[in-house]
């Protein structure tokens, strides 16, 4: 039986009779009353609390108003986390999947439907906590999403379990698409943005992420194998280096878009990671590389297969180093370099067999000679370099000849290269013709 009321008392004095079970039975009795067409509930709350407050002192009245309110919001409150309950038991029910296989889909998928997934219901919000899932993080899907909080969120869920970072957009909004980081026979896109102007107050095009948001790594870094940074605009130089100083077991690294000195990063490369493998660097022309560097990079990082430098301030001395010095070197691209006239591909066309070189790009390199590139084709029909299966020299402002004067018509002996080397696939694209051999 319900304690009775004393009708002179307060409407919001304390009862001191008033015990848990009483408070447990009235809540029952309003949650388990039938709906009635001769009852309407509605009315008797109304037709309650306008005795209530008619009987009330007006200093009170807004506090039992605010007390109902209150109290309201604790039932609905209640209300939904038992839903969310009933409907977790159901998901865990109907979910065919135990927890464990539940992570192992989960790992399939990208970093945006993950965090889309973690938000259906509690056990998929729970699987999707498990460390394993963010071993390769990838927000160039999630770019409109993604900030420095975010980051460092997945970050933090990853734990020891971290391996990739992804960051950034790849396709950033007035980027321009160069083919020339287009790998052979593999058309995704790689932006790069050699006119890209930012200002060094502006916020990096499409996303949140401040100068300093690869600092996490300082503690994490040497977990990671892979890192791919896109169009982040500028960058805090110091923190770039800190954080990558860090990376020690980093195997892939691409910088695409990035307004930050390179060759201080070729140099962090060959003093902390020494075991890189995949190189791609943009340089968005900021500023030169020297001999020292370039020699010191090639000492240090022997296990390059894959090297990617575009508008690296080079000259022939140069490439020559990089294609020759790296003995496993499979790919290299060399694209947008205004300095290389092609004299480096005689010491490679001499070669028969000892070198590994597969892939071999130039794209719009401004200086690039047709009696250099016709010579290596000659050298190729000889015999030599026969690991070499793509070439591409193609240019939008044709190759450099005698003189000043350049064409988009080279002489080349193609016809005697099909003959002899079936395996080589020849790119020759220009302005007024277009022909791929």
């Amino acid at each position: 039986m319900l304690p009775t009321e004393n009708p002179t008392s307060s409407p919001l004095s304390d009862s001191p009779k008033f015990h848990q079970s009483n408070l447990d039975s009235i809540i029952s009795s309003l949650v388990t009353f039938l709906d009635s067409p001769s009852f309407s509930i509605s009315s008797s709350f109304d037709r309650v609390l306008d005795n209530l407050l008619s009987s009330c002192d007006v200093s009170v009245q807004d506090q039992l108003v605010d007390r109902t309110l209150e109290r309201l919001s604790l039932l609905l409150q209640s209300t939904k986390r038992c839903s969310q309950k009933l409907a977790t038991l159901h998901n865990s029910i109907s979910w065919f999947l135990p927890s464990e296989l539940t992570v192992m889909v989960f790992l399939m998928v990208d970093t945006k439907s993950l965090m889309q997934a973690s938000t259906c219901c509690t056990m998929f919000n729970k699987c999707a906590m498990d460390p394993l899932c963010y071993s390769h993080i990838d927000l160039t899907k999630a770019f409109k999403l993604a900030d420095d909080r975010v980051l460092h969120t997945l970050l933090n869920r990853s734990g020891k379990q971290l391996r990739s970072l992804k960051l950034g957009r790849v396709d950033a909004p007035g980027s321009l698409f160069r083919s020339s980081c287009l790998p052979p026979l593999i058309h995704y896109r790689n932006s790069a943005s050699r006119s890209l102007k930012l200002d060094r107050d502006a916020p990096s095009p499409g996303y949140f992420f401040t100068r300093s948001c690869l600092d996490p790594l300082k503690l994490t870094g040497n977990l990671l194998t892979s890192l791919h940074i896109y169009f982040l605009g500028f960058m805090n130089m110091d923190s770039l280096l800190d954080s990558l100083s860090a990376c020690s077991n980093l195997t892939d690294l691409k910088i695409v878009g990035v307004n930050v000195l390179l060759e201080p990063i070729l140099e962090l490369l060959a003093r902390k990671c020494c075991l890189i493998e995949h190189l791609f660097l943009d340089n968005c022309n900021q500023g030169m590389i020297t001999y020292p560097t370039i020699k010191l990079f090639v000492t240090n990082c022997l296990k390059i297969t894959s090297l990617t430098l575009l508008d690296f301030r080079l000259n022939d001395a140069m490439a020559q180093i990089l294609v020759t010095g790296f003995r496993i070197l499979k790919y290299i691209n060399l694209s947008n370099t205004a300095g290389i006239t092609g004299s480096f591909l005689r010491d490679l066309g001499h070669r028969s067999n000892d070198s590994p070189l597969q892939t071999l790009i130039l794209r719009d390199c401004f200086s690039l000679q047709e009696r250099e590139v016709v010579e290596f084709l000659n050298s190729l029909i000889a015999g030599n370099v026969r690991s070499i299966r793509y070439i591409d020299v193609s240019s939008n402002n044709g190759l450099a000849c005698d003189g000043d004067r350049r064409t988009s018509k080279p002489n080349f002996t193609l016809e005697k290269l099909k003959e002899e080397r079936l395996d080589i696939t020849f790119v020759a694209d220009f302005p007024s013709i277009r022909p791929s051999y």
